[in-house]
């Protein structure tokens, strides 16, 4: 029997946030789809964890922030758990629930301030990054003091690779950006997310060479995986990959049971769904 999973990046899943969903594809005119289906679509906290036991996903890892009053349709802290719904359910469900900082590198050094206030709470385990929000590479020197702060706690950062989902620049998510980072921050935990397509070649690349750079697949089922992906996977990236949904834009039953679909050796199974995980984030039981 495979371990439970951990879905290192679930964006916000209550019932409100899916007219939050529908403005802003709306307001873009993007073909992008989400989840719809009753028992694979937002849910309270209690019928999520319940579908979660009855699937076998251990935890769920949510990018968290508060809300700008600026806020525009599209502006992606609208898709993310405040930190006071964090700690609740996280109380509430012990290592069923954990956040990763949202953080903002635009905001100077408060914005470390504030993202460091974060990470002195249990239910914080890492670092987020919604790249394309701020249009830097992922070597911009705004991002540098979060790498330390990073460094400092002893946590991960994930942030979002390849082609934005929106109206909005692109290039700022090419994985090669990671390289230096990687280099000079060699203790931290870099997790380049959404398989960096359409640059996934690019991605293995930065995975394949930095013991310290992990893939993520959220916002990719299985079947939209290229080959050379899935040969990573099964070969010599056994251990540098994690699943992921990037939820409502994949569900949770919805990719495993297309994982079901690719008969992975159960060693690269176990990885994809917990082992990296829980190498990368540690042991959530815990917190």
């Amino acid at each position: 029997m495979s371990p439970a999973w951990i879905d290192y990046w679930c964006n916000a899943f209550t019932p409100d946030r899916r007219a939050r969903w529908d403005a802003a594809i709306a307001a873009q005119g993007i073909p992008l789809k989400i989840r719809t289906r009753e028992d694979d679509s937002f849910a309270d906290v209690d019928t999520m964890r319940a579908r979660m036991d009855e699937i076998g996903v251990e935890a769920l890892l949510l990018p968290s922030a508060e809300a700008p009053a600026d806020a525009d349709p599209t502006t992606y802290e609208l898709f993310t758990t405040a930190p006071a719904d964090l700690r609740e359910w996280s109380e509430a469900h012990p290592g069923r629930f954990a956040g990763l900082v949202t953080l903002d590198p635009s905001a100077g050094q408060d914005g470390v301030r504030r993202a460091a206030a974060l990470l002195e709470e249990d239910c914080f385990v890492g670092l987020h990054i919604h790249t394309h929000s701020w249009d830097r590479p992922f070597d911009h020197r705004d991002y540098y003091p979060f790498y330390a702060l990073a460094a400092e706690h002893g946590v991960p950062v994930v942030m979002q690779a390849g082609a934005s989902g929106g109206r909005i620049p692109s290039e700022c998510g090419r994985p090669g950006g990671i390289d230096r980072p990687a280099l000079y921050f060699s203790e931290v935990d870099f997790v380049l997310s959404h398989t960096g397509w359409p640059w996934v070649d690019e991605a293995l690349a930065m995975v394949g060479k930095h013991p310290n750079v992990y893939l993520g697949t959220a916002a990719f089922p299985p079947h939209h995986w290229s080959q050379e992906l899935l040969r990573f996977i099964a070969g010599p990236g056994v251990g540098k990959v994690m699943l992921g949904t990037s939820f409502p834009v994949v569900g949770h039953r919805h990719a495993l049971d297309r994982l079901a679909a690719l008969d992975l050796e159960p060693e690269a199974k176990d990885a994809l769904l917990g082992g990296v995980a829980t190498a990368v984030f540690g042991d959530l039981s815990k917190r």
